[in-house]
């Protein structure tokens, strides 16, 4: 059983074009048998799953028992894979997903909402009739994670209230926060995709260390 422990992201507010960088540290209660894969999607639509983009996957293991942490970097979406990009579609929130399996079973899901906006106050208030890509910014909400958990046969009989208090039941995003200026951020109460059976081979990204291990 794998207990995620925390998820930073390192590079936040950034800009809409660069890439995301996430430091993640999990627990394994006991060494599995295989590697873990971690996927990050960003949801380009709250009416369709059609235009979900995985920005990028990567496989982490050996995994030992006892806390361990990575890091994984996944570029930002293309634009023309993204259902519109007319300006009042591209400025507001939608959300990112980063899902995390076994044996190509999905057994969590963490997600965000992500602000796009432009920072230059007149840019603000007059947004642009094209959307100018380059002066585009991004804010995740990071410390507001939405965690759903499914069921995983693993490798030995699953061990009880392994996520601290997150429920095993799916959960909706809450209405969403206010932005500074006051107005408020909508997302068209979109629910989470279902979760992933099987997903596409996985990219070998970045490293993995082990922090203070610990024999379950």
């Amino acid at each position: 059983m794998v207990n995620i422990r925390n998820i930073e992201l390192l590079n936040n507010p950034a800009k809409f074009d660069d890439g995301y960088h996430f430091r993640i540290k999990f627990e394994a209660v006991a060494p599995l048998a295989e590697d873990l894969e971690w996927r990050l999607i960003y949801v380009g639509s709250a009416k369709s799953e059609e235009h979900d983009q995985e920005l990028d996957s990567c496989m982490v293991g050996p995994i030992p028992a006892g806390i361990n942490a990575f890091e994984f970097t996944a570029p930002s979406p293309v634009h023309n894979l993204l259902p519109s990009q007319e300006t009042e579609e591209i400025l507001g929130v939608t959300v990112i997903i980063i899902t995390a399996s076994y044996r190509d079973k999905e057994f969590v899901r963490v997600g965000y909402y992500v602000n796009t906006y432009y920072e230059d106050e007149e840019m603000k208030e007059n947004p642009p009739a094209v959307v100018e890509w380059d002066k585009l910014f991004r804010n995740v909400l990071i410390e507001k994670p939405k965690v759903t958990r499914f069921q995983n046969p693993w490798d030995s009989a699953p061990v009880p209230n392994a996520f601290d208090g997150f429920s095993s039941q799916p959960q909706s995003f809450d209405p969403p926060p206010q932005s500074q200026d006051g107005s408020s951020y909508m997302l068209d109460s979109a629910p989470l995709p279902p979760p992933v059976q099987k997903a596409p081979p996985a990219l070998s990204n970045g490293g993995m260390d082990v922090d203070n291990p610990m024999v379950a």
